[in-house]
Formats: C-alpha cells, structure tokens, sequence
C-alpha cells in the first residue's frame, strides 16, 4: 500500500431506507382549534370562513371531525354521536340554530364557501352526514327537523358534489322507518325543499338517490299502502307529490296489466280466459274504465303483425285482429259513454297511423256487426260531427277567400 493512500474499511456498505415516521392522529386538539375559531369570532360565520382559510389546520385529516364540530359544536365520541365529555364545544352548530330555514341556511352557505376552497372535504361531509343518518334515533325530534332543513337545504343550493343516495339510502334502515322516524324526516325534507324548488326538481333529485318509485319504503310496513301515503302527505300540504305518486302508480300497473294482456294475446288464450284476468287485475288495481277501453284497443293494435308498406294486408290484419277479440272489447264496453270512448279511440289512431288512416269507417262497421257498438252510440257520434258541418264548411270557405 502506498504511504499517500488513505486506508478503508473492508467489507459492504448496506443502505438503510428512512421509515416515514407518521404523526399520532390528534382529533382533539384540531376539534378545540376549529371551536376556538368560533368562539373567537362569535358564530360570525363569515369570519369564521376567513379565519379557517388562514389557519395551518390539517383538513385533509381531520375533515370528519371538522363536520362533527359544524353540526354539533364538537367532537364526537368514537363510533357514536354523542358529544365527547373533554374538550371545548361552541354553541352556533347546525343543531343549536332554531328549525328554521333564515337559522340554518347560513350554515349551509358557510359549508358551500368551505368546500369550494378545499372540494376534498366533500367525502367528509359525506360520511359525519351518513352517520348522522343512520343514527337519527338518538337524536330529539326538534334536532332531526333541523337536519332535514339542512339536507333540503344543502341539495337546494346544489352543495358541491353531495349524491343524493348519500342521504336517502341510509335512511331505510328497518329500525328507523318501523318507528316512523324516516317519514317524519322525509316529510320536512320535502316540504322544505319544495319551497323554492318544482316538483320536477324534486322528482330528478329522488331518482338519483334511486327513491323515485319507493316512495312507500319511507312507510313503516303497517302504513306501506297508496291510501296511506296520499292520507299523509295531503294531511301535510303535499298534494302535488300526491298526485305524483298516484300517476306513478297508475303507469306501473298500466303496464303490468298490459303485459298480461299482451302474453295471452300472443299466446292465442281463449277470450273468456283473457277477460277475466284483465277484470281482476283491473279490479285489483282500482283502474277507471276509460283507461282500460284505451288500453284494450292499444295492446290489440300493437300485437298485429304489420307487413311494411303494404297497405291492403296492413287494413286485413287490422280488420282480423278487431273480429277475433271483439268479445274482449265487448265485456268491457258496457255503456254509451265507453262506447263512444271506443270511437274516439279508434278515430285518432287512425288519423295518427298511416297503416290505419283510411280504415276507420271499416272498423266501426265490424265494431258494429260484432255489437261492440250500439246503433244509438254510433248515431250519436255522427251527430256531434253533423253539428260542426256548419262550422267546417265556414272554415274551407274562409280558407278559399284568402
């Protein structure tokens, strides 16, 4: 070894990798931070506002308790809603607001202004709300009405990101409908939400949250009927979502009844076979005799088998369809009324259909021979059309004259 040459140490050199060291989670003292702020400011949610967007606080990991300490003016106990005994509360929460839109609203603002600041707050929100939710039964009546406030508040001003399944699928827990606490909620969410919101609105927002045709899920199973949930909602002011629900219902069981009949229709059942099953769905399903004359002549028109262009073999399908289930038609056509139901029916598809436009004199003529149609009805029909003769022939020549 030369003199100038410096000595080693033999042997490998092992690296060694540093260990991220992780900080001890500290919910407490970021929950008294947050609490100090309002106390500092005195609820001023404004200041508060300009004071937490200053502050060094770390949200990213403790966004759940940040939520705890809007709505209930500070931290939870782990796994429960209950206060935590230790540490500071402020008293300007969501919960200790009045149950009034004017009290509430500028909470929701205050959130709206937070999550634009700081968007990954939004799966937070989610989860303090969730959790809320899900344990509505611990909390008093008054304390629920508010956060149905804020939550028809919160989607009123379309609070950033929040899904709605969020808020309604949690709500069906079994505990929770059987008590009647979820129609209670649902019934002040909506009528604060349709204060300045449409039924539409409102209808959009339940199909996202996938509720828009389980209405009666919010029903405690003794209650889950139509009668009792337009009782309800009339009771509370609700009329408009009344009537949605009875529409609804009407679709659903239009379309189940015309399944049936469709089925038995391809399957060539036999008449009294067919009539007796759309009688008992009918009856089962309270469905208004004009609605079933409509519904019989759609379904018998759209199980023809129509051949393209042909004009003449469209007209005899359609003229054999009418002859083969006349007898339908004729056990629910009972009265004047129906029967010209059936007129007007048959005229507007007619005038619509192409397939069928010259057809219609045909039609009621085999509607006729087959005594699905009265003598008197039809006679009645060409009188109300003989009165507007007048009136058409003012029109054609007022049309000429121009």
């Amino acid at each position: 070894m030369s003199s100038k040459e410096k000595p080693t140490l033999g042997g490998q050199r092992i690296k060694t990798r540093k260990r991220n060291i992780a900080a001890p989670l500290d919910p407490a003292s970021f929950s008294d931070a947050i609490v100090q702020i309002y106390l500092d400011n005195a609820g001023d949610l404004e200041l508060v506002a300009k004071s937490i967007e200053s502050s060094d606080l770390n949200f990213s990991r403790y966004g759940d308790t940040f939520f705890e300490v809007v709505f209930i003016g500070g931290r939870t106990q782990p796994g429960t809603i209950k206060p935590e005994e230790e540490g500071e509360r402020h008293p300007y929460s969501v919960l200790d607001c009045a149950a009034q839109r004017e009290a509430i609203l500028p909470s929701v603002l205050y959130i709206q202004k937070t999550l634009r600041r700081r968007p990954f707050l939004i799966k937070n929100l989610e989860n303090v709300m969730r959790k809320f939710l899900q344990s509505l039964e611990f909390f008093e009546e008054n304390e629920r009405k508010k956060l149905a406030i804020f939550t028809a508040l919160a989607f009123s001003q379309k609070l950033s990101g929040l899904p709605p399944e969020t808020v309604f699928q949690p709500l069906l827990k079994d505990n929770l409908v059987t008590k009647g606490i979820v129609l209670s909620f649902i019934t002040e969410f909506f009528k604060e939400y349709l204060k300045e919101n449409t039924l539409d609105d409102l209808i959009a927002l339940l199909k996202k949250g996938k509720m828009e045709d389980n209405l009666l899920e919010f029903f405690p199973s003794a209650k889950r009927t139509s009668e009792a949930l337009s009782e309800h909602f009339t009771k509370e002011g609700l009329t408009s979502l009344v009537e949605y629900n009875e529409k609804k219902m009407f679709e659903v069981k239009l379309k189940e009844i015309k399944l049936t009949l469709t089925t038995m229709i391809n399957e060539e059942a036999e008449i009294s076979e067919v009539t007796e099953a759309v009688k008992q769905q009918v009856k089962d399903a309270k469905f208004p005799d004009i609605e079933v004359v409509r519904m019989l002549w759609d379904v018998l028109m759209e199980a023809v088998q129509w051949s393209g262009k042909n004009q003449q073999q469209n007209s005899n399908s359609a003229l054999r369809q009418v002859k083969a289930w006349a007898g339908l038609l004729n056990a629910f056509c009972i009265s004047g009324r129906l029967e010209l139901e059936l007129i007007y029916k048959v005229q507007t598809q007619c005038y619509e259909d192409a397939k069928l436009m010259k057809l219609f004199p045909e039609i009621i003529r085999t509607l006729y021979d087959q005594d699905v149609l009265a003598e008197d009805t039809i006679l009645l029909w060409q009188s109300f059309v003989k009165a507007l003769e007048p009136f058409v022939k003012w029109l054609e020549e007022a049309e000429e004259e121009e």
